[in-house]
Formats: structure tokens, sequence, C-alpha cells
């Protein structure tokens, strides 16, 4: 396998695909900051506009499953390059959108497209890179934008929105996704899968993907009756798997500790720091004063502190302390970032910037260790399920711990209106730090209880070139 991917090309293949997973990810918050112009310019209800979030995230969310699989079956690189076609063509769209409606599908087609674009990237690096100190390295880069990829997006959002208009917004997608699709088909190296002769459960399909898609929804519109529809159809999925003679997420992943170790520390993981960002955001603005492109200015150290972590060091300590042990210590830094926050009172230099470095220099290096975690003794043959089941874990992470930090924030807020409301918002905004601190506990928690202090590669690297060759 080494000899299909010289040094030099593979490094270029690796930053295809890094620029266009950051590309997918950048789009779950650069819309964040531009709401307020677009339902101004559009006429959206308060109600109405939420689904220009939801409808991405439910679309995207709710195919990476059998995305993943997809990949397994057609070959990754095909399904990668219609995803970011698919996406890129729908960004167009929405930059064009002059109603309501057509942005909201616009924006599910993106869903669509960065479901399938970014469900098998994680699993082509890991083939692409089977020496263990060379994968770990790649898997930091990708981590990167991952972990930066939304703080980049608030940024990005505020300059274009105030300098331009909301629809760069999605016009900047273009010239990256068509960068990215021509040097991909040039530099990322094909692959056949096992073919579609293997199977696809498409029974297990549909309740996989109609579940996440109800969960993403229930959880972002607080509806209990779709949180409860989708927990009864992932039990019946997992019933599905079980007796399915193609089974779309084989359940023999999960006898692996590690995968199912990692997964679920990613669920806890995220919730907390993706819902901290939310709570951050809505902070700096309403108690701080700060303005949509000061917003995104604010959180500027977070990936600049994530970038030289993750692609400094993080894969130097994970090879000498291994990765477990940096994962929890990554997540502790963390841990202590959001304790910091639970005494925050105005001030963005003193109280605000120092738990920002520290928590990004914890998350650059605990976020390369998990997910080499997640993939290290994961079969060739499911590398891309198990990347498509990395991020969708990502996903319900996200969802998560933004509707629970949200809806505690509020109320804390309105049972204190007696107060001064700013001092009422910070002390809501305070609990929720709390809340974030205590999701990081718990993956702390597990992840020392569950996740071993040595984690065996049981793909090496002579049964991945195989694996490559057969196919």
């Amino acid at each position: 396998m080494a000899e299909n991917h010289p040094t030099r090309s593979r490094g270029l293949a690796l930053a295809v695909l890094c620029a266009a997973s950051l590309m997918v990810v950048l789009d779950s918050s650069i819309v964040a900051v531009a709401l307020p112009a677009v339902q101004a310019d559009l006429g959206f209800t308060p109600a109405g506009l939420s689904w220009v979030v939801t409808a991405y995230l439910v679309a995207f969310g709710g195919l990476l499953l059998i995305s993943g699989r997809l990949g397994d079956l057609i070959g990754r690189r095909r399904v990668f390059l219609g995803g970011l076609a698919l996406f890129t063509a729908a960004s167009l769209l929405a930059g064009l959108a002059s109603d309501a409606g057509v942005l909201v599908v616009a924006r599910f087609a993106q869903g669509v497209g960065g479901a399938l674009a970014s469900a098998v990237v994680l699993g082509m690096i890991v083939t692409m890179y089977p020496e263990p100190r060379a994968r770990a390295k790649a898997i930091g880069v990708y981590s990167f934008t991952q972990a930066a990829g939304a703080s980049i997006g608030l940024i990005a959002g505020g300059a274009l929105t105030q300098a331009l208009s909301w629809h760069w917004t999605f016009y900047v997608n273009l010239p990256i996704g068509v960068a990215a699709l021509l040097l991909a088909v040039r530099v990322v190296s094909a692959d056949r899968g096992t073919g579609l002769r293997a199977g696809l459960d498409v029974v297990g399909a549909v309740l996989v993907t109609a579940a996440v898609m109800l969960g993403v929804y229930g959880i972002s519109v607080a509806s209990r009756g779709a949180v409860a529809a989708a927990v009864v159809l992932l039990v019946a999925f997992a019933v599905r798997q079980a007796k399915a003679r193609t089974p779309l997420l084989p359940l023999r992943l999960f006898r692996i500790r590690a995968v199912a170790g990692a997964n679920v520390v990613m669920v806890l993981m995220v919730a907390g720091m993706l819902g901290f960002q939310f709570v951050t955001a809505l902070y700096l603005q309403q108690v701080l004063g700060l303005d949509a492109l000061w917003t995104g200015v604010a959180f500027l150290p977070v990936p600049l502190v994530i970038a030289v972590a993750s692609l400094g060091f993080a894969d130097k300590l994970a090879t000498r302390f291994g990765p477990r042990t940096v994962l929890l210590s990554g997540l502790g830094l963390v841990i202590a970032g959001l304790l910091l926050l639970t005494r925050v009172s105005g001030s963005y230099f003193a109280d605000v910037l120092p738990p920002l470095l520290l928590m990004g220099l914890g998350a650059g290096a605990a976020i390369p260790a998990l997910m080499g975690l997640a993939m290290a003794d994961v079969p060739a043959a499911d590398a891309g399920v198990a990347s498509g089941l990395v991020t969708t874990t990502q996903q319900v992470g996200a969802a998560v711990g933004t509707a629970v930090l949200a809806a505690a924030a509020a109320a804390r807020t309105e049972s204190l209106g007696s107060l001064d409301h700013r001092e009422a918002l910070a002390a809501g905004f305070r609990l929720a730090y709390g809340i974030s601190a205590s999701f990081l506990i718990a993956a702390v928690a597990l992840g020392g209880l569950v996740l071993g202090r040595r984690t065996r590669r049981a793909t090496t690297a002579p049964e991945v070139c195989a694996a490559g060759q057969a196919r």
C-alpha cells in the first residue's frame, strides 16, 4: 500500500481530504452569526429560522452511517467525490436563495453532501497511513480540522457577513469545493470496495437514518415525542443488525473495546465542548456586548492553540505515552478551563481568554488521541462504517450538549428575573459551564475504566496493504 502512496503524493491527498472536511465542519457554524441577517432579508419567522440550522444537522447526522458503509461497498473515494460535488452545488444554491423555502432545501442538500463526503475521510486516512507514527500525525492533522473548524467558522461567518453579505457564507465554499474536487481526482487513490454483492442492509439503513434524523430534530427543537420515537427506532435497528446477514453496522465492532469506549467518550466530550462553544458565543454577545465580527475574533486563540497541540506534538505524546494517557490528560486540561469559566464575571482578557487557551491546549491533544483509539483495531473492510460511526457520535454529542446547555442556561436566567438582566444571563451561562465540565468528568471516568492502557493494532501494515491490493 505504501508504494501506492509516495510521501509527497500521500501528503497532498491528506491535505485535500482535510480541506474538504474542514469546509464541511465550517458550514455547521459559519451560518450561525449570519442568522439575523438571513432572517431580515428572507423574512423567516423566529421558529422557521431554526430550520436553516436544523435542516443541515438532520440530513448530515442521519446519513453518516449509511454513507460510511457505502464507502466500504462501492469505494470510499467514489463516495467522497460524489458528496463533495453535491455539497459544493448545494452551497451555490444556498447562496443564490431568494426565499426561505429554497434556502432550507439547499441546507438539507448540503447536509446530504456533507455526510457523504465526511463519513469516509477518517477511514481513508487510516488506510493510507498504516504505520503507527505516520498515522498518529495524519490523524492529528484531521483532528485539527474537526476541533478548530467550528471556531474558524464563527470568525469567517462574522467577517463575511459584516464585510459582504450573508450570501458569502455559502459562496466561500465554491472555490474550496471545486479545487478539492479537481485535486482529489488526481491525488486520492481509487479503491473498489467490497462490491454491492456484499449486500447493503436497506431496512437497517432506513431504521438508523430515521432514528438519527428524529433524534437530532427532537433534541434541536426539544420534542420529547421525536426523541422517544428515535429511541424506539434505534432499538429496532440494533435488533435488525443482530439478525441481518449483511448488517449496515456490524455489531462485532462494539466487541472491540476501544471502538465501543471511544465512541461513548466521544459523545460526552463533544457534548461538553461544542455546547461550551455555543454558550460562550452567547456570553460574548449578550453579556460583554461584542458584535458578530468581534465574537469570532474572540474565539481566534482557540484554533491557534489547537493547531499548536494537534499539529505540533500530539502525535509524539501519543507515541511515547500511549493515546489513553494523552486523552485523559488533555481532557483534564479542558475540565480545568471549564471550571475556571464557572467563575466568569465579565472581563474577556481576565476571565475568558485564559480558560480558552487551556481548553484549546487540552482539546488539541485529546481529540487526535481519541480518534486514533476509535480506529486503531478496526478491520480494513469496516474502516468506512467505523469512520461514519465516529462522525455520527460527534453529531449526537453536539446536538445533546447544545440542547442541554441552552435549556439549563435559559432556565437559570429566567429563575433570576429579579436581578439585572446581564447578571442573570451570566449566572445562566456559569451554570452551563458547570454542566459542560460534568460531561467531561464523565468522559474521563469512562475513558479511564473502559479504554485499556495499551490498544493493540489488529490491522497491521501488511494486512492493510493486502486488503488494498485485493480490491
